[in-house]
């Protein structure tokens, strides 16, 4: 298939070499001309706008950053959306606000146009092992048309529902799983160091015993060892939170463990953290706050 593909950041850049590998045809465009270079090494094609992008293609993809960046693409000048014809195919592969992603799919319902979301689960890595967890949502005809595309990006796709914002908000609410669950590794961490006990070996203990959680382990490993490249920054964990405490508000909801997340990851901004990986960030703010409560 011919794809336009928009965006090509850390996850973005390994998810279109791996459509390139499974023998689709990109055309690629990203704000930073630079970062097209390793596709356009395997075949791809450099377009000079979003709406080039699209030319001939089958299906546009989107890998953006946050609302901002889908703001300006789709809708600013030389933008996606007025290119699309009627009946195209658009795949977010994005997390985004949930506001943004009604608004999305309202216009591409108003121009007859099929949208899927398809935000993933997974890090740069297993981005590059095509391992990815993608949750789908869309109507039926046009999961159809996309399971081509994310196959080649996945170990698995949930399609949960047929409206487009439920997948935005079940990512949300997964990446606030993982934030409380690093938050409470970290203060467990912090913990058994205070009573003399190795934060490796408490791990190991209480993962065998309660969990036996690779997932858990994956975090672990990150937190005690931390990666010289960050996979994800604590400013990403922030702005997902922020998201998901948006769309909770939205539906007049509390959640205050996101609330004490936001404080978290406030806290991290002003002493220099924001750019840390999301684990390690967290963890480094446990042993401030234990220090500062001692």
């Amino acid at each position: 298939m011919r794809i336009g593909f928009l965006g090509l950041g850390k996850m973005g850049t390994p998810m279109a070499l791996r459509l390139i590998a499974a023998g689709h045809e990109l055309s690629v465009w990203n704000r930073t001309e630079g970062r097209t270079k390793p596709l356009l090494r395997e075949g791809a094609i450099a377009a000079a706008t979003p709406a080039e992008a699209e030319l001939g293609a089958d299906a546009v993809i989107t890998s953006l950053f946050d609302d901002e960046a889908y703001e300006h693409v789709l809708f600013g000048p030389n933008g996606l959306m007025d290119a699309l014809e009627p009946g195209a195919l658009h795949i977010s592969l994005s997390t985004i606000s949930v506001a943004l992603s009604e608004r999305i799919s309202a216009e591409h319902a108003r121009r007859n146009q099929a949208f899927v979301a398809a935000p993933v689960f997974g890090r740069p890595n297993v981005a590059e092992e095509g391992k990815l967890w993608i949750v789908a949502a869309g109507a039926a005809d046009a999961i159809r048309r996309a399971r081509p595309l994310l196959e080649p990006l996945s170990r698995g796709i949930s399609v949960i529902g047929a409206h487009p914002p439920q997948a935005h908000a079940l990512k949300l609410g997964g990446n606030f799983l993982i934030s409380a669950m690093i938050h409470s590794l970290s203060e467990s961490f912090v913990y058994a160091s205070s009573q003399g006990i190795d934060p490796g070996a408490f791990f190991e203990a209480v993962n065998s015993a309660l969990f036996q959680s690779p997932f858990y382990a994956a975090y672990a490993k990150v937190m005690l060892h931390p990666p010289e490249k960050p996979g994800a920054t604590i400013a990403l964990g922030a702005k997902d939170n922020n998201l998901l405490r948006e769309a909770a508000k939205s539906r007049h909801l509390n959640m205050s463990l996101a609330d004490t997340l936001a404080d978290v990851f406030e806290q991290a901004k002003q002493i220099g953290l924001s750019n840390e990986d999301w684990a390690v960030g967290q963890y480094k703010m446990a042993q401030q706050w234990s220090g500062a409560h001692q």
